[in-house]
C-alpha cells in the first residue's frame, strides 16, 4: 500500500508539502496540487482524513441532535443534512437528546465537546439552554431561532396561515387549530398566523391543546374537535393527524366529507380524497441548508445568518 512517502518521492516534494497539498489546498499553489494529486492517484494512495482532521484540531465529525426519533418530521432534514456532510467532508452523527432539563443540557454539552459543531432540533427548551451549547461549540438551530445563532426554519407559520384562509374560502367558518406541545417555539407562531388568517376571512378559531406531537395525542383530541362543531381542522403536527382522522373514522365521521383535516402530501396523496390541505415541508432541503450553515460555522464563528425556507401548500384532488 502506497504511503505520504512514496507519493512525495514520486512527486519531488517534501511529505509536509505533500500532506498540506492533500489535507489544506486552499495553502499550496495550484501547479504543485496537481503535481502531487497526479502522483497520489498513480500510486492509489488515499489520504486518511480522519489522521488529517485531528492534525488539524478537528475530529472531521458532526453530530444532528433530536429531542426524539419518534417524530418522522426529523427523517428527511436527518437524511438532507447527511448527504450535505458527506460532501463536505464530515461525518454526521444522530443523538437524542433535550434541552428541557439541566441534566440534558449537561448530556449535550459533554458530547458538543467530541464533535466539530453541531446541527441542534431544539423545539422546547429555554434560549438559555440553547445558547449554552451553543457556546461550547458552533450550533445551527433547526426549526428554531435564537438571538445570535444561525438557523434554518421552514416558514410554517405562513403555510398554516394559507390553509385557514384557503378552508374559510371554501366554505368552512368553524375551523379549530390543534396547537403542539407546551413551550414549543413553533407553536406560538403557528397558532398566530391561524388566529389572524380567521379573522380577516370571517371563520371563527377554536384552539385546542397543548398536545404532545404524537398519533396518541391525535385520539384524544377527536372529542374536543367533535365538542367545537368544526368543519375543518389544522393540526400542529402530522402525527396528530393520523390520530385524528382515525378516531373521527371509528366514530362514523366522514373525513373529509364531514371534517376536513390538513396532512403532509403523502398522507394526502395516499387518501386521494379531494379538498384537503396539504403542507409540504421540504426536510431535504432543511436539512442541507442546515449542513451549509454548520460548515460555515467551522470556517467563520462569527456566521450568524437566518434562513426562513417557504413551504408549499397544495390542495388535493380526486
Amino acid at each position: 500500500m502506497a504511503t505520504l512517502a512514496d507519493v512525495a518521492a514520486l512527486a519531488g516534494y517534501n511529505k509536509s508539502t505533500v500532506s498540506r497539498a492533500l489535507a489544506r489546498p486552499e495553502m499550496v499553489a495550484p501547479e504543485t496540487i496537481a503535481r502531487i494529486r497526479a502522483a497520489a492517484d498513480e500510486l492509489g494512495y488515499v489520504l486518511n482524513r480522519t489522521a488529517s482532521q485531528l492534525a488539524r484540531g478537528r475530529t472531521g465529525l458532526a453530530a444532528f441532535v433530536v429531542p426524539t426519533l419518534e417524530n418522522a418530521f426529523f427523517a428527511p432534514i436527518i437524511g438532507g443534512a447527511q448527504a450535505r456532510a458527506a460532501e463536505s467532508d464530515l461525518h454526521l452523527t444522530v443523538a437524542v437528546a433535550s434541552l428541557e432539563t439541566a441534566a440534558g443540557v449537561a448530556a449535550l454539552e459533554r458530547l458538543a465537546a467530541q464533535v466539530d459543531g453541531l446541527i441542534l432540533a431544539a423545539p422546547r427548551g429555554t434560549d438559555e439552554h440553547v445558547t449554552a451549547i451553543a457556546a461550547v461549540k458552533p450550533t445551527v438551530l433547526v426549526d428554531r431561532e435564537a438571538d445570535g445563532l444561525p438557523s434554518v426554519v421552514a416558514d410554517t407559520a405562513t403555510a398554516i396561515g394559507a390553509v385557514v384562509q384557503g378552508l374559510a374560502v371554501r366554505g368552512h367558518r368553524r375551523i379549530a387549530y390543534l396547537g403542539g406541545p407546551p413551550g414549543s417555539w413553533q407553536d406560538p407562531g403557528r397558532e398566530a398566523a391561524a388566529r389572524e388568517a380567521a379573522g380577516r376571512s370571517g371563520a371563527e378559531l377554536t384552539v385546542h391543546g397543548p398536545f404532545p406531537a404524537t398519533f396518541a395525542a391525535g385520539v384524544t383530541a377527536a372529542h374536543e374537535v367533535l365538542e367545537s362543531g368544526a368543519t375543518a381542522v389544522v393540526p400542529y403536527a402530522t402525527a396528530l393527524t393520523l390520530g385524528l382522522m382515525l378516531t373521527l373514522r371509528g366514530r362514523g365521521v366522514h373525513v373529509p366529507d364531514d371534517i376536513v383535516v390538513s396532512a403532509e402530501t403523502t398522507v394526502t396523496d395516499a387518501l386521494g380524497a379531494p379538498g384537503i390541505p396539504a403542507i409540504d415541508v421540504d426536510g431535504d432541503g432543511l436539512g442541507r441548508a442546515a449542513m451549509d450553515l454548520l460548515a460555515a460555522a467551522l470556517l467563520s464563528p462569527a456566521e450568524t445568518r437566518r434562513l426562513r425556507l417557504p413551504v408549499q401548500v397544495a390542495w388535493s384532488r380526486a
